[in-house]
């Protein structure tokens, strides 16, 4: 069982020029939104809404996610920003300490899925051809399956890592462990990739290998969770009469997701300089229970109007 143990130290994206690289995070992200379009579209010809309203659904879907969880990051995890690097909350570079192209770095999923309501609401406003319950029912679906792959892009990141394990599943995260600088500085060699992976192929380094503790890799945890959310989910759309109850996928969404996600955190390491611990839950574990609750109203409470569109 032994072998399950494993040392992380990948590429994390292609360089192009100087600072600027392509990220397989944000590769990640592309991804979920191509398959979210796609299983919309599928959804739209099932349910024969004129595909004219899909291309709007998803530039709205988009920008709400981005703006959302760029939004929420800050707000609940690195809120210094807004005063320290105003700039980079809004744009893909960083400023503070010298320029730099990050990507778009620092998302949180809670603020994705603020944003991802405000932005259906919006584009109902807009386009009312259904009920904004209709959509929010059929939206989740490709949710969560772009979240399957975004905590994908978590791992290949080396961030939002678990605490330190002596489980078979353990991880060390070489990249999270010794920043940028500071692996130049103790190997010696000016190229940062090839600094880190000197780490674990050059026996020369392997007291700065022993330093790295084991892990738990919980974005693997949740990205595998999320596939059985996905599939529970697309299993009541086909094999049920329960999409014709306005707000239960939407609902049931709400509740295994944001479940997940509480429990999940339990093997997590706190995120940003700011968080909470009430009663020994920390941030994300807070933030979820609201969802669970609205989950549930939705699922076992919520009565639609007869007259509802």
């Amino acid at each position: 069982m032994q072998a399950l143990k494993f040392d992380w130290n990948p590429i994390t994206g292609i360089d192009i020029v100087g600072n600027f690289k392509i990220h397989f995070y944000s590769l990640m992200w592309v991804i979920a939104f191509i398959l979210g379009w796609y299983i919309m579209k599928r959804i739209f010809t099932k349910e024969k809404v004129s595909i004219e309203y899909l291309d709007p659904l998803f530039i709205y879907t988009v920008l709400a996610t981005m703006l959302g969880a760029r939004l929420g990051h800050v707000l609940f995890y690195q809120s210094e920003l807004i005063t320290e690097d105003f700039f980079s909350i809004f744009l893909p570079f960083k400023f503070k300490g010298g320029f730099e192209f990050t990507g778009f770095q620092g998302l949180a999923s809670h603020g994705a899925a603020i944003g991802i309501i405000v932005g259906m609401y919006l584009y109902r406003k807009k386009y009312k051809y259904k009920s904004l319950l209709w959509i929010l029912d059929r939206i989740v679906i490709t949710v969560a399956s772009g979240a399957v792959f975004i905590r994908i892009g978590n791992f290949i990141n080396s961030e939002i890592i678990g605490k330190i394990t002596d489980s078979n599943l353990g991880v060390r995260f070489i990249q999270d462990q010794y920043y940028k600088s500071e692996i130049v500085q103790r190997t010696g060699i000016k190229d940062v990739q090839k600094a880190y992976h000197a780490v674990t192929e050059n026996p020369q380094f392997q007291n700065l290998l022993d330093a790295v503790p084991y892990r738990h890799p919980s974005q693997l945890y949740e990205s595998f969770c999320y596939i059985f959310v996905f599939l529970i989910l697309l299993y009541f759309y086909t094999k049920t009469t329960k999409k014709d109850q306005p707000g239960f996928l939407f609902g049931l969404f709400l509740i295994l997701l944001w479940t997940i996600r509480f429990f999940i955190e339990f093997t997590k390491e706190p995120q940003g300089e700011e968080y909470i611990n009430w009663f020994g839950l920390n941030t994300g574990q807070w933030l979820s229970i609201p969802f669970v609750l609205i989950g549930l109203y939705f699922m076992f409470v919520y009565k639609p109007q007869k007259t509802a569109n």
